[in-house]
């Protein structure tokens, strides 16, 4: 695939159904790049993850459908840079919008209201080709990859990342939850990965695996970090424990560790008095 700029369309190397990144104009220290955005099919287009409502951004859309009818927005989650710009795209082609309600928690986009409501394993028939709704709860509880059938085809949204892992982020997030959604993956017959950000990747298994070993190399080390620490805070936890992360994302990695946490104490391994942690011997 090659480079891409924003809001230029970009072909993915599919085999029976045209898929075009777009880039979004959004690049930051958690969005890399940017937001990509999907644009599936060759005249009855679906589109994933429109990003946030940007005017410039909407045009590049609009340019790249062409002729060609959107029938299709299909958010992955309720984030700022990923379905804010679906009600723009919405009113200016009557497309249908496909996903989850945002639940009723902070930091989630109450703009998006799916067309009906969704479910798990849930089938598009565009004609041209199919997708399927695979629910994977984690980094949020609304939280969906879209399978694109005929060519194995998962867009993962921020569930599965590259180059990076995504932020956990709990209450709505859940760690258990997104541990099982990945090996879920497994499961399904899968050629290639399309991440919201980063290159799609096409060794889908291996990335699942790499992802599922560092998340549980990383409760390692929560609990070998409360061996060492004692009774402690999350704050003086999370140094230990994320001792390799740039000090700029310490306060996204306390959210992860929080996660890693509550995953932990349901499983009766640790234990929180006064927001103090120990490990349960």
């Amino acid at each position: 695939m090659k480079e891409s700029e924003a809001g230029v369309a970009v072909s993915i190397a599919t085999e029976y159904v045209p898929v075009r990144r777009l880039l979004g104009r959004n690049p930051g220290p958690m969005t890399g790049p940017g937001t990509n955005s999907y644009l599936i099919g060759k005249q009855r287009l679906s589109l994933v993850d429109p990003g946030p409502r940007d005017e410039a951004q909407l045009q590049s859309f609009l340019e790249a459908i062409g002729d060609a009818t959107l029938e299709n927005i299909l958010i992955t989650h309720t984030h700022a840079d990923h379905s804010p710009g679906a009600l723009a795209l919405h009113e200016a082609t009557g497309a249908r919008l496909i996903g989850l309600k945002a639940p009723d928690v902070a930091g989630h986009d109450k703009t998006f209201v799916p067309d009906r409501l969704f479910s798990d394993e849930d089938i598009v028939d565009c004609g041209e080709y199919k997708i399927q709704l695979i629910a994977t709860p984690g980094h949020v509880s609304n939280h969906i990859c879209f399978l694109l059938r005929d060519e194995q085809l998962l867009f993962t949204g921020d569930h599965v990342l590259q180059g990076t892992t995504p932020v956990i982020l709990p209450p709505d997030g859940d760690m258990a939850a997104y541990l099982e959604a990945l090996e879920r993956l497994l499961t399904i017959p899968l050629k290639l990965l399309a991440p919201a950000h980063g290159d799609v990747m096409f060794q889908p298994y291996a990335e699942i695996e790499k992802l599922i070993a560092h998340r549980l190399n990383r409760e390692q080390k929560v609990l070998a970090g409360l061996d060492s620490l004692g009774a402690c805070s999350l704050d003086e936890l999370v140094v230990t424990v994320y001792d390799d992360v740039s000090p700029q994302l310490i306060p996204w990695a306390k959210k992860t560790l929080m996660a890693h946490l509550i995953k932990l104490q349901q499983e009766g391994r640790v234990s929180e008095d006064n927001e103090l942690w120990q490990a349960q011997q």
